[in-house]
């Protein structure tokens, strides 16, 4: 049995990876497309830039974000004062964090999947009247489903571990930014706190463990389909 405390840990870091989830999705659907099925000069770079998360420390990440986006940063300030969204300390940073450090196992296994369709099939559609953008949604979109569902899920489990470039941008904030990682580390440093860790050293494994079982069985449902 969770505490009220663990409880309210667990359905913030649920809420923080559906969001990484639906802020990712489009931009990896857009630039997967691209990388698939255009050549252009500073191909490889955008494609550097954009698998970079994966192998910087998530600090670095973090910092990195903090700059930009913290309240004196060069968007932060903009956003802030603006429109009125803080993202510095605040859980939508949490995010941006997590959709930064999980976007690129969501982009490579859309790239994947749109690759692996046969862009004719595109054509065969457009001459029966379907336009571009309808031929690219019905046909690719719906081929390429399985990739497009287990780069949501990889981004989804992604966010769940996201530790170090959260607790930078965004700290550690009790109610606000303190996700299961943070509060296993939170509850390790306190003393007596073992228990609590452990509890959601468990659910943390069992959430990741249940992310990538049905992944793969949805993955294999939609194959069939």
């Amino acid at each position: 049995m969770l505490t009220p405390a663990e409880s309210e840990v667990l359905l913030l870091s649920l809420r923080v990876a559906v969001f990484c989830v639906a802020l990712s999705l489009p931009f990896a659907i857009a630039l997967g497309w691209l990388l698939a099925r255009t050549d252009f000069p500073g191909k490889s770079i955008l494609d550097g830039l954009c698998h970079l998360p994966l192998v910087l420390p998530p600090v670095v990440t973090g910092y990195v974000l903090l700059l930009l986006f913290g309240r004196r940063g060069w968007l932060g300030g903009w956003l802030e004062d603006g429109l009125g969204i803080r993202l510095a300390f605040d859980w939508k940073g949490a995010v941006l964090a997590s959709a930064v450090v999980g976007f690129p196992l969501m982009l490579r296994a859309i790239r994947l999947a749109i690759e692996g369709v046969d862009p004719r099939l595109e054509g065969v559609a457009r001459t029966l009247g379907a336009g571009k953008l309808r031929a690219f949604a019905t046909v690719t979109l719906r081929l390429a489903s399985p990739g497009l569902l287990v780069g949501a899920l990889l981004s989804f489990a992604r966010s769940l571990g996201e530790f170090g470039a959260t607790i930078t941008f965004v700290s550690n904030i009790q109610g606000e930014t303190r996700t299961i990682p943070s509060a296993i580390f939170t509850y390790l440093n306190q003393p007596g706190g073992e228990a609590a860790a452990a509890r959601l050293v468990i659910l943390s494994v069992l959430l990741s463990l249940a992310v990538m079982v049905a992944s793969e069985y949805l993955s294999r449902r939609l194959r069939k389909s």
